[in-house]
Parts: structure tokens; C-alpha cells; sequence
């Protein structure tokens, strides 16, 4: 059982999201909501008008709303501001920001009752899902167009994914024994004001990073070897000269991977004094990706215990402050830095697809086929690969750059992080494809060296690619076996291989 309190980890939020341990709130959240809620109740004893608490949204802040249309007022910010479109999150997605949510609206400064965090909990524990659509959001003023058909289905209303099908969200909690939830002062507002859509967006593909990250120096240590690559640009005394840790990682990577290679051996004395860029200087650019995204990490855990909403409560001292928490600046860069980072990995590895399957680059066999003209080997997996990379490009372009005054021009500066998230996560997909393009071209050429044995840990990704899928001795259908591959390298097999056989592995 998790505890939300004051503190959500990347490692507890994994929990809770992908193998879906129970949540719950802690003694200390409960105590923090309670007062918070009692702020919201002496306001609005009062009589003052304070910003969402008994004010319209937006362009009509100075609308003062009478204390028997406050629910009203509540439920039709939900209902007006569903709008989303396009095709819904996955449920993990949709899991991250129930628990960001509820984490933000824990910490107090929201005023919302217990029963309204509860409810997101209760979602999250009984597998209830809300079908999000994945377009609509600004970033600004938070996620509003998302987490407002999040809040849709907490009031009985849109749908929801439940039981591996989809409801209409008030059969679905009638059949989990949930009652719609009524919304009061301030509750609708403090559901939807948060940035909670884009951070679980990142956030899941920082992790998800952490696997194409380690395949990337896999990827490019078997390039190495069928290339008959040198191994001295990753010697400790060149990435000591130039510290970056991603750097330094990532050499060290390369000389656990390529230990023990008698290929290696086998070209000691070749003429070739030095390596293609994408061979020698794999620590300087998988490094740099490695450093941009242990940046983006850092953003993301920030955000996951942030209160993006507003205006915030302060109960200790009765003030309601009105800011702009609910910006989604921060995470829009670290989405634009996150795809351009990715992005890299794949412009680099695409080379490197080339250098083994170009007869003049690589002294192999030309697109490493067994009769080539009768056979046309792995030809169109380069064009492939180069299509992607030319994609990521295109998605590369920074959102964050962009602003469209929304609002009535109220809300004149917006981020567009959840766009720069979204996109990042595409990169990702992509990505994805071309180190598994890298990885079968690798296998390919390696078959060509034999006898001679790779590195250990090279020897040991080379074994289970073909043990997924035979050397390509004829052409033949590819696709199939190149999305076993590619599964292996998205759910961590080749890693763990790689890792069982070469050492730790960053």
C-alpha cells in the first residue's frame, strides 16, 4: 500500500501506476486537506469574492456567482470545459494523472474535501479509467480540457474504461459501488487547474527512456564490432578530459560491452587510423541525450509534488493567493528538450545502419545479403530508418516556442507542454524502431564474422536477437520478426541480457 503524503517518488508512482499497487491517503494529507477545506468554508461564511471560490473562471473572474449556484457553478466548469479531442491516453497515462492529481490536491493548498481526493484513489484502486482525449490542452491555466473529462466521469458523466471495456461513467461507478461525486465551492476548479496531464506524459516516458538509453550503447557497441570499429575512443582518459557524466557512462558502457572481443583482435593491425563520427564519438552524443534527459528527470520530480493550482489556500495565515503555478513552462521545455534528445540517438544509429550496409563503408557484403541482386538483404530497412529519423525532425520543432492568447486574451502567454510531451513520446516510438533496425543490421553483419566472437556482452544480444529470428539468408518477410525485436528491446529483455552477460550497465 502506497500513502500519499507529502512526497511522491518516481519508484512509488511506478508502483501505483504500471503494477498497480493500492494507494491511499496518509494521516498527514488528511489533516492538510482538512484545512484547507476549512479556509474555503470561513471564505465563503465571508461573504468576500474570491477568484473560482464564488467568482466565474477566466475572462469572468469579476462575476460574482450567489452562494446557491456555487455546485452549479462547479459542475458546468467541468461540463463547459470537456472539449478534448483526438484519440483518448493509454490507461497508464490516464493512472499517472489520477495520482498526480490527487498528490497535488493532497498537499492542502486546494481546499477541496477529503472525499474529492479519496475519489481519484478510489478510481485508481478499482481500475476506473476515464476516457481522456489527448488533445485540447494549451498548457496553461493547467490541462484543462483533459483533467476536465477526468473530472467528467468523478461527477457520473462521459466515460470510462472499466472491467477491459468502455461505460458510460455512471453505469461504471453504479457497477463499482460509487456514488457521483456532487461538487462544491472551489472543487471544480482545483480539478482542473494542474498540469498533472503533461507531467504523467513525461514522466512515464522518462522511465520508459532509461531502457532506449542502455539499447542505444548496446545498439552502437555492436556496430563497433561489425564494423570492426575501434574500441580506444572509449577509454576513461578521453571522457576524464571531458567529464560529462553522460559521457562518462556511456564509455564505460562500450568497455564493458566489447570485453573480450576477438574480433577485435582479429583487425589490430589495420591501416585505419580512425572511425566514422558515429562509431568514434558514441560516448559525446548518447551522452549528451543521457545528460538532457537526467535534466528532464529532474524537472519531472519537481512537478509531481507540485501544487499547480489556483489561487492557493494558506490556511495557516487565511490568505488565497492568486499565481500562475498552473503554467506548464517548465515541463514544456523539458518535453521539447526530452524529444530532441531521443531524437539524436536515432539521427546517430541511422548513420551507423548505413555504414554496415554500404559495401564501400563497411567491407561487408552490400546490405548485408547473401547473394546480393538476387537478394536485396536489409536494403529497405535504411530507408526505413531514414524515414523516421527525417519524421523526428519534423516532431524535434520545439513547442514551447509557440503561444496562442486564450480567454479572452486573459490568458495571453501559454506553454503548450502537453503538445511538447505528446510529441516527445512519438519521438520515442520512432526511436524505438530505428536502434531495432540497428540491432537486427548488427546481428546481420556479425554473422559474417564468424567464428570470431564479439565482446561478452555483444556475443550475448547477438544470441538472443537470433534466437528471435534467424540470419537473414534469403529474403524474406521482415516485419514480423523485426517487432519481436523490437518488444524485446521495449520491455527490457535485451538490457537484462546484455547486463547478465557484460556487468552493470548503466
Amino acid at each position: 500500500m502506497i500513502e500519499i503524503d507529502d512526497h511522491l517518488s518516481m519508484e512509488d508512482f511506478l508502483r501505483v501506476i504500471r503494477d498497480h499497487e493500492p494507494v491511499d491517503l496518509s494521516v498527514w494529507a488528511r489533516e492538510r486537506l482538512k484545512k484547507g477545506r476549512a479556509a474555503v468554508e470561513k471564505i465563503l461564511r465571508g461573504g468576500e469574492a474570491v477568484y473560482g471560490v464564488n467568482t466565474g473562471f477566466g475572462k469572468f473572474q469579476n462575476t460574482r456567482i450567489e452562494p446557491d449556484k456555487l455546485r452549479e457553478l462547479q459542475r458546468n466548469l467541468i461540463l463547459s470545459h470537456a472539449i478534448g479531442v483526438g484519440g483518448p491516453f493509454p490507461a497508464d497515462v490516464v493512472r499517472g494523472i489520477l495520482l498526480l492529481r490527487a498528490q497535488s490536491l493532497a498537499r492542502g493548498r486546494s481546499g477541496v474535501r477529503e472525499q474529492v481526493v479519496q475519489r481519484l484513489l478510489d478510481f485508481l484502486n478499482r481500475e476506473l479509467h476515464p476516457i481522456i482525449p489527448s488533445q485540447g490542452s494549451v498548457g496553461a491555466s493547467g490541462d484543462l480540457a483533459p483533467l476536465a473529462h477526468m473530472a467528467l466521469a468523478l461527477i457520473g458523466e462521459g466515460e470510462v474504461e472499466y472491467e477491459g471495456t468502455v461505460w458510460p461513467a455512471a453505469d461504471a461507478l453504479d457497477s463499482a459501488g460509487l456514488e457521483p461525486l456532487e461538487l462544491e465551492a472551489k472543487e471544480g476548479l482545483a480539478l482542473i487547474n494542474g498540469t498533472q496531464v503533461m507531467c504523467s506524459v513525461l514522466a512515464l516516458l522518462i522511465e520508459d527512456a532509461r531502457i532506449l538509453l542502455s539499447t542505444a550503447d548496446i545498439a552502437a557497441a555492436m556496430s563497433v564490432e561489425a564494423l570492426k570499429g575501434s574500441p580506444s575512443p572509449f577509454d576513461e582518459r578521453i571522457t576524464g578530459l571531458r567529464p560529462h557524466p553522460g559521457a562518462v557512462e556511456t564509455a564505460e558502457n562500450l568497455r564493458r560491452l566489447l570485453a573480450g572481443s576477438e574480433i577485435r583482435d582479429s583487425h589490430a593491425d589495420c591501416p585505419k587510423v580512425q572511425d566514422a563520427y558515429s562509431l568514434r564519438a558514441v560516448p559525446q552524443v548518447h551522452g549528451a541525450s543521457r545528460d538532457a534527459l537526467r535534466h528532464v528527470a529532474g524537472v519531472v520530480e519537481i512537478e509531481m509534488n507540485a501544487v499547480t493550482d489556483n489561487p492557493l489556500i494558506f490556511a495557516e495565515d487565511g490568505r488565497v493567493i492568486s499565481g500562475g503555478n498552473f503554467h506548464g513552462q517548465p515541463l514544456a521545455l523539458a518535453g521539447d528538450y526530452a524529444g530532441i534528445a531521443l531524437a539524436e540517438l536515432a539521427n546517430i544509429s541511422e548513420r551507423r545502419i548505413e555504414q554496415m550496409l554500404n559495401p564501400a563503408l563497411s567491407g561487408l557484403p552490400a546490405f548485408l545479403a547473401e547473394q546480393g541482386g538476387l537478394h536485396s538483404g536489409l536494403m529497405i530497412s535504411q530507408y526505413t530508418a531514414a524515414s523516421l529519423v527525417s519524421e523526428n525532425k519534423v516532431l524535434a520543432h520545439p513547442a514551447s516556442v509557440d503561444s496562442i492568447p486564450t480567454s479572452a486574451n486573459q490568458e495571453d502567454h501559454v506553454s503548450m507542454g502537453t503538445i511538447a510531451c505528446r510529441k516527445a513520446r512519438r519521438i520515442f516510438e520512432n526511436v524505438l524502431w530505428v536502434l531495432t533496425i540497428e540491432l537486427v543490421s548488427a546481428a546481420q553483419a556479425l554473422d559474417f564474422h564468424a567464428p570470431l566472437r564479439p565482446g561478452k556482452g555483444v556475443a550475448a544480444v547477438h544470441a538472443a536477437i537470433r534466437k528471435t529470428m534467424p540470419h537473414l539468408a534469403r529474403d524474406r518477410y521482415l516485419k514480423p520478426d523485426l517487432e519481436k525485436v523490437r518488444e524485446s528491446v521495449r520491455n527490457g529483455e535485451l538490457v537484462r541480457i546484455a547486463r547478465e552477460a557484460a556487468g552493470p550497465l548503466h
